[in-house]
């Protein structure tokens, strides 16, 4: 089996992980952090804003199923990427927009993606969307894996994480699974 791996940052990585988890070839989703400079990231201390992390997630997929080009169509689909460290009610720089990639052609089509997006004026505030190689990546704690699927009833689950994945359904049906 191919597969590639990229690290994508848009918000909370619940939100993140819960939607590519469903799509048709993605091997894995991976909530984690990256981009800080201390090695001992953990959610308590990302959370606090002082480690220069993002919550990314890690998604392993097989680009004979799915492209890196659809699989950033969707992530331009699930959050906001004109909000700079923020998404909803999540604020701080662990929230950014970014991609952070591990080959010239995942650069390459993020780069001409966001050219693409910007062309057709999607949205009225610019994408502030960073693009980036992947620094070392540290996968968050256990109880974070599967968090949507393991507690959908949670209130943050059903106001912000329910909704994306409705938009996600609607608008990009044809890349889910069927399960």
């Amino acid at each position: 089996m191919n597969k590639e791996t990229i690290f994508l940052g848009g918000g909370c990585f619940w939100c993140i992980e819960a939607a590519y988890s469903r799509v048709r070839g993605v091997i894995s989703a991976q909530s984690g952090y990256m981009g800080g400079a201390p090695s001992n990231a953990n959610y308590s201390s990302v959370c606090s804003g002082n480690t220069d992390h993002a919550e990314v997630v890690e998604v392993t997929y097989d680009p004979t199923r799915v492209s890196t080009y659809d699989l950033l169509q969707i992530f331009f689909v699930i959050h906001d990427p004109t909000t700079l460290n923020r998404q909803g009610a999540d604020i701080g720089s662990q929230y950014r927009s970014i991609i952070y990639f591990l080959t010239e052609e995942q650069r390459s089509t993020a780069t001409s993606l966001i050219s693409e997006l910007t062309k057709a004026v999607i949205w009225s505030d610019p994408i502030v969307t960073v693009v980036a190689p992947a620094m070392p990546y540290y996968k968050a704690e256990t109880y974070h894996e599967s968090y949507y699927d393991k507690n959908p009833m949670q209130p943050y689950c059903q106001a912000v994480i329910a909704p994306k994945l409705q938009k996600l359904k609607a608008r990009c049906a044809t890349f889910l699974t069927s399960d």
